[in-house]
C-alpha cells in the first residue's frame, strides 16, 4: 500500500461506518468517503474526510472512487424501508462492482464488513429465506475467488440492538431473543475495522467480533438498569402477531418479509456460536490493538450522548 493515498469507506455515513471514518481519521489515515448527499455527511463526519459525491449502485461513481485509493473499507447495509426494497442492488451487485474496480484498478487491500457467521448451513438450519443471507455470500464467494489482499470482518448487532428496544422503563423485545446474544459496541468496530485497513497479514481471513461476552436481553435490561439508575423491565413480545401482520402487509410493504426473517435469526440465534464467545473474543484481542467496549462502558457512553 502507499501511504498518502486515501482509504476509501463505503457506507461511511452508516451505523458503523462513521466509528471507521472516526477510527483512521484518528490513526491519522487520510480518509475519503463517497456519499449521495455531501452536506449531511459533512454534519456526521465533520471537516477532516474528504467527501465525494456519487452513488454505489452507478458504475461511474464506482471508479471515480477507488481513483487514486490504497485499500477499502465495505461498510455498506440496506437499513431503511426504501433502501431493503433494493437490498440486493445495493449490497451485492453494487459491492461486486467494486470488488471488480479493485481488481482492475490494482486497489489490492479490501476490508468486508458481513455478518457475523454467514454460513449456508445456519441459513437453512433457520429456515430463512435463501435471498436473506445471499447478498454476503456471494460477496465473500467473490473475495475468496479473487487475487485481492481481503479480510472480511463478521459483525454480530451493534449494542444499539438493546437501547432500540426500550420504551420508557420497557425493554420489549420481540420473541424475547435467544438466551445469549453476541454484540460489540460500534466504537469497536471502528477502532478494529480500521486497523485491519491498514494491515497486509490478515489476508483470506474470516475474523468474528464479537464484544466481551454474549448475554440475554433480560440480562441487559438488568443491566442498563443500574447504570441508569432507575428499573428497565423485560417484556417478551409475542412474534405470532407480527408473522401474521406482515403475511398481509407483504405485498404493499415487502421490507417487512426482511424484518420478520431478521426477528427470526434473532430469535433462533444458534447457541453452539453463541458459546464461542469468549473463545473468540481471545482471539480478537491476540489479532488487535484493542480496549473492549463493555454493555456498561456503552451505556454510559450513551448517557453522556454519544453517537
Amino acid at each position: 500500500m502507499h501511504e498518502g493515498e486515501p482509504i476509501l469507506v463505503l457506507g461511511g455515513t452508516g451505523h458503523y461506518g462513521q466509528q471507521i471514518v472516526r477510527g483512521l481519521l484518528d490513526r491519522g489515515e487520510p480518509v475519503r468517503v463517497m456519499t449521495r448527499n455531501v452536506p449531511n455527511a459533512r454534519k456526521i463526519l465533520g471537516e477532516r474526510p474528504e467527501l465525494l459525491k456519487g452513488d454505489i449502485t452507478a458504475q461511474e461513481s464506482v471508479a471515480s472512487a477507488l481513483e487514486g485509493t490504497r485499500a477499502i473499507v465495505i461498510a455498506v447495509a440496506a437499513h431503511t424501508a426504501k433502501s431493503i426494497r433494493n437490498r440486493v442492488l445495493i449490497e451485492r451487485d453494487s459491492v461486486l462492482r467494486v470488488i471488480c474496480e479493485a481488481e482492475r484498478l490494482s486497489v489490492l487491500r479490501v476490508v468486508y464488513l458481513s455478518g457475523y457467521d454467514v454460513r449456508k448451513e445456519f441459513v437453512e438450519k433457520l429456515g430463512l429465506p435463501s435471498a436473506f443471507a445471499k447478498p454476503m455470500l456471494d460477496v465473500q464467494n467473490a473475495l475468496a475467488a479473487s487475487p485481492l489482499n481481503w479480510t472480511v470482518l463478521g459483525c454480530p448487532p451493534s449494542m444499539e440492538i438493546f437501547f432500540a428496544m426500550i420504551r420508557g422503563d420497557r425493554m420489549n423485545v420481540p420473541g424475547g431473543g435467544p438466551p445469549a446474544l453476541p454484540t460489540i459496541s460500534p466504537l469497536d468496530v471502528g477502532t478494529i475495522a480500521a486497523q485491519a485497513a491498514v494491515r497486509d497479514d490478515l489476508s483470506g481471513r474470516h475474523i468474528r467480533l464479537p464484544g466481551p461476552e454474549a448475554l440475554s436481553f433480560a440480562d441487559a435490561a438488568h443491566r442498563i438498569s443500574v447504570v441508569w439508575g432507575r428499573p428497565i423491565r423485560f417484556r417478551q413480545i409475542p412474534l405470532a402477531p407480527i408473522k401474521i401482520a406482515s403475511v398481509i402487509a407483504r405485498p404493499f410493504f415487502p421490507f417487512l418479509g426482511f424484518l420478520v426473517a431478521s426477528l427470526k435469526l434473532l430469535n433462533g440465534f444458534p447457541q453452539e456460536i453463541a458459546s464461542q464467545v469468549p473463545e473468540d473474543h481471545r482471539k480478537l484481542l491476540e489479532i488487535f490493538n484493542l480496549t473492549p467496549t463493555t454493555l456498561e462502558m456503552e451505556t454510559r457512553r450513551r448517557l453522556l450522548g454519544g453517537s
